[in-house]
């Protein structure tokens, strides 16, 4: 008896531990999936999809709408979004955290283009995470930092 005990405690245990790294995941996929989403908007010369793809707060500030609609306007390109290169300061995040994700992309007859988006996560493993992107830079050198 007492090892069918233990053997429940065990699987009770792995499916916790298994839920935890599926929020953790689901947390890293949505956050790349709103970029890309936001890269493609922009590549559409769409601000207002991007915009909506914003978080609320970049709509009441006039140099965060400047700087989609600038985007919008001169990064317009024909032809499918490839991301080429992604790097997240919130990747891996286990609670809340804010930073930077250095996103390379390019589309078909442009040089791959560099730009920094503001990622906000938000929640914990246990009760879930969420994602919300802040505001989307112009573009920088290729090599560049965000």
């Amino acid at each position: 008896m007492r090892r069918w005990v233990l053997i429940a405690v065990a699987v009770i245990a792995f499916l916790a531990i298994a839920a935890v790294l599926a929020r953790w995941l689901s947390a890293e996929g949505d956050e790349r999936a709103l970029v890309t989403d936001l890269i493609e908007a922009q590549a559409r010369g769409d601000a207002d999809g991007m915009l909506a793809l914003l978080d609320a707060g970049c709509v009441h500030r006039p140099a965060c709408v400047r700087a989609v609609e600038d985007n919008a306007a001169r990064l317009r390109s024909d032809g499918e979004v490839e991301i080429v290169a992604y790097d997240s300061a919130t990747s891996h995040a286990i609670g809340p955290a804010d930073g930077p994700t250095r996103v390379v992309w390019r589309a078909p007859g442009r040089l791959p283009t560099v730009q920094c988006v503001e990622v906000r996560r938000d929640g914990n493993l246990v009760a879930g995470q969420s994602v919300r992107l802040e505001s989307i830079g112009h573009p920088i050198e290729r090599e560049g930092a965000c």
